[in-house]
């Protein structure tokens, strides 16, 4: 039982510790601004100001719209009061033609940024960070849309003619221009690191971010303001920030649970009812003056041909999007295991071939070769690698067996041939001389035979009208039969010693 209850206090004592090595993350909503309702009545959004030709709606504050040669910005009324901070974008950029212009950035500068600036809508020589999002290519190295970050101390310009790569912190290769969903940026100032996440928009997974840049020994400016800006040239786009999220970044240790207690929290708790009050008014109001627009059409609950079409577009493009992504984790995954297991075979293949160094004093053997703990190989690949070796000496022992069998097969062949009575390899079979002794043997006999009639007839020629056949047509029939006889027996001892090479 107290082994048991030391167990749980220690159990208890790590929760604790790892809860105070987080850091604390609490939402800033005077430098925050998303919709519903983005701006109010009067087209002022709380807490911040904006200008040049920026317009703020219930849903979005269009920075620039996409006419040429439009500049606008919005920023911070107050300065920030913390040093780490992260901040959340989401934003979109549309356009009709296939190359946009000039983009969009976000600012933490010491001082607030012109409305009407050269740099994406704002001022040149801040003193801070500027994250752009650029997406005309100026020095034509088709290296557009880019995001990267740059820190300025109030004495450098920016560089237009090569889009600010000489004086990036770093960037990426990323295009944010006419997405299916909106595209968004994380951005992370702590402990002097700068680190940009950033979601493609090409789904509506919340956590689909990938690591931008990220910079460290990065020192900015304290009680800075947060901007936005864009601008556009001779070729436009709508730059539209749809929502953007402060968060202020406590170290663990350092956090102040209650800092909106007593006379301002009192003040907040009535503003909002105020709010609430103002708000049920203008609902009362708007329905007395149009008591005919509050019905509601039964066509809007039902999407169109066309919705549906992009949803199934969409959703499909996404599915697409997902399964590429786990096919390229997996090809990864193949290929590292790969490396690794032609790595240690090398290794080991080198450590084999290598000759033996001097014995250890003491008359000790070398010791093996050893292998880092990363190196380690798994069980199934020591049993994919036994099982091919087996294999191959299977195989070896059979082709060994073959060779032998065929061996002994020649040389029974060479001894049945010895045996003729010149002890040479015959072109024909065994029994052709006897074959051939024979018809010699007939071919005599016919021509005693014959020569017996002529004697005994006495030289008298054929009688009248009757055919007779002479002696040399019957030896010219004689040949022939006898020489086909002879090459028939020739062809067929032939092709039974071809057939024998191969026994």
């Amino acid at each position: 039982m107290d082994v048991l209850t030391n167990l749980l206090f220690l159990f208890l004592l790590l929760i604790n510790y790892s809860l105070t090595q987080l850091v604390h993350r609490k939402f800033e909503y005077k430098y925050s601004f998303k919709p519903p309702y983005l701006a109010q009545k009067d087209g002022s959004v709380p807490f911040w100001e904006y200008g040049g030709n920026a317009i703020a709606g219930s849903e979005n504050v269009r920075l620039a719209p996409s006419l040429k040669s439009q500049k606008g910005a919005i920023w911070t009324k107050q300065p920030l009061n913390f040093d780490w901070w992260e901040v959340d974008i989401a934003f979109r950029v549309t356009g009709r033609g296939r190359i946009g212009a000039d983009g969009l950035a976000f600012w933490y500068t010491q001082n607030k940024g012109s409305y009407e600036g050269d740099v994406f809508g704002s001022s040149d020589r801040w003193v801070g960070l500027g994250v752009f999002f650029d997406s005309f290519d100026n020095d034509n190295k088709h290296n557009n849309p880019y995001v990267m970050a740059i820190v300025n101390d109030g004495q450098q310009n920016y560089d237009h003619q090569n889009d600010g790569s000489t004086q990036q912190l770093a960037g990426c290769l990323r295009d944010f221009r006419n997405k299916p969903f909106p595209t968004r940026a994380r951005i992370e100032y702590y402990q002097n690191t700068l680190t940009v996440l950033f979601h493609s928009g090409m789904t509506n997974n919340d956590q689909d971010y990938e690591l931008c840049l990220r910079a460290e020994n990065v020192f900015l400016p304290k009680n800075g303001h947060f901007g936005l800006s864009a601008a556009t040239g001779g070729l436009a786009d709508d730059h539209d920030v749809i929502h953007f999220l402060a968060f202020s970044l406590q170290p663990p240790g350092q956090v102040q649970p209650n800092q909106v207690v007593g006379e301002e929290q009192q003040k907040l708790q009535q503003e909002y009812q105020e709010y609430q009050k103002k708000l049920e008014l203008q609902k009362a109001e708007y329905r007395k003056e149009h008591p005919d627009e509050h019905k509601e059409d039964v066509e809007d609950w039902y999407e169109s041909d066309n919705q549906r079409e992009l949803r199934q577009i969409f959703s499909g493009q996404q599915q697409i999007y997902s399964l590429v992504r786990e096919l390229s984790a997996k090809l990864d995954e193949v290929v590292g295991r790969q490396e690794r297991t032609m790595s240690l075979i090398n290794q080991h293949g080198g450590a084999v071939g290598k000759p033996a160094m001097g014995g250890q004093p003491g008359g000790g053997a070398a010791a093996p070769p050893s292998f880092t703990t990363g190196d380690v190989v798994n069980r199934h690949e020591i049993d994919a690698l036994i099982n091919s070796h087996n294999q191959m000496l299977g195989i070896s022992n059979e082709i060994r067996q073959f060779v032998l069998e065929l061996k002994q097969r020649a040389d029974t062949i060479i001894t049945n041939q010895a045996r003729q009575p010149t002890a040479q390899v015959q072109s024909v079979g065994y029994d052709t001389q006897s074959l051939i002794s024979e018809m010699r043997d007939g071919m005599n006999g016919v021509k005693v035979t014959l020569a017996q009639m002529a004697t005994n007839k006495g030289g008298a020629g054929c009688p009248p009208q009757t055919s007779c056949v002479s002696v040399t047509a019957v030896l010219v029939v004689a040949a022939v039969q006898l020489g086909i006889i002879l090459a028939y027996h020739i062809y067929r001892d032939s092709k039974d010693s071809h057939s024998k090479k191969f026994y």
